[in-house]
């Protein structure tokens, strides 16, 4: 399921809590400088083409630091920019604009180059089935920002943590006794959570299969092998779980992924090797 912005307040207002923290300290002492009734306009450019996410985080920083400071949007989480655009404009104490701007462009530059690439990502596969999912490789303390971003690009969210959804691998399996034995203690645990299961190859696809998992990971398959997987998958199954293809998938590779007919396929460098859009700030005083 994707993570919905409504969900996130909390971890937004915490997240940009320590961004300010860590750059604020006891105070902007470059900022003091500047004389308190001083007011300026600033406007955030895109330097490259890029799909904007971050628009909440960047709220939440001058909400901290300023409430006074107004913010003018020039377009929503998901909306393309080519490069040289505005993004958006901020109006208010010259201090407060200074203050904030490092924080704020961080928040933003990082989650709209995610929100890039999963575009980007989306759009190679937007005439097949399948669905792109992103995975756990997040900055710590930033996974569900990361996650949204992820959405806003048109792909979608693995599990969040640990915690909603089983994903059982081959440490696992050797520990409980072998792919049938786990994937009924999962089940039995946490009735309902989804039970997916790793495999690396088409004897324990069918191990999976027979045990009941919801989604069986194909590991490192070659593309004959996913062929293979989801001719068994839908001839002696029904189709009853999903597939998942995982493992050295890049814009090389997907395509072709695709076209072996999974039903997902995961990709880390979602959020693990995201270059930021590049942004900056320009004031008329």
């Amino acid at each position: 399921m994707n993570i919905e912005l409504s969900s996130l307040q909390g971890d937004i207002e915490q997240a940009v809590a320590i961004a300010l923290a860590e750059d604020i300290g006891d105070g902007d002492i470059t900022a003091g400088l500047i004389p308190a009734e001083q007011t300026a306009h600033a406007r955030i450019i895109t330097r490259e083409d890029c799909t904007l996410c971050g628009r909440a985080w960047v709220e939440e920083v001058f909400r901290q630091i300023d409430p006074s400071v107004s913010i003018t949007w020039h377009g929503q989480d998901g909306d393309s920019f080519a490069a040289n655009a505005v993004l958006f404009e901020l109006a208010g104490s010259a201090r407060s604009l200074l203050t904030g701007e490092r924080a704020a462009l961080n928040f933003v530059q990082l989650l709209s180059a995610i929100a890039t690439k999963a575009r980007y990502y989306a759009d190679l596969v937007k005439d097949t089935g399948i669905k792109v999912l992103d995975t756990r490789k997040t900055i710590p303390g930033l996974r569900t920002a990361q996650k949204y971003a992820v959405t806003c690009g048109g792909c979608h969210n693995h599990r969040i943590g640990l915690f909603d959804a089983f994903l059982i691998k081959e440490n696992h399996i050797s520990a409980c006794g072998g792919i049938a034995a786990t994937v009924a203690t999962a089940h039995a645990q946490a009735p309902g959570k989804p039970v997916e299961v790793e495999v690396e190859n088409l004897a324990e696809l069918e191990q999976a299969l027979e045990a009941g998992a919801d989604i069986v990971m194909l590991d490192n398959f070659s593309l004959e092998e996913m062929r293979q997987a989801v001719a068994i998958n839908r001839e002696q199954y029904q189709a009853k779980a999903k597939l998942e293809a995982s493992g050295g998938v890049n814009e090389a590779t997907l395509p072709g992924i695709a076209a072996t007919g999974v039903d997902l396929v995961s990709i880390g460098t979602l959020t693990k090797d995201c270059k930021a859009i590049d942004l900056s700030m320009r004031i008329v005083w």
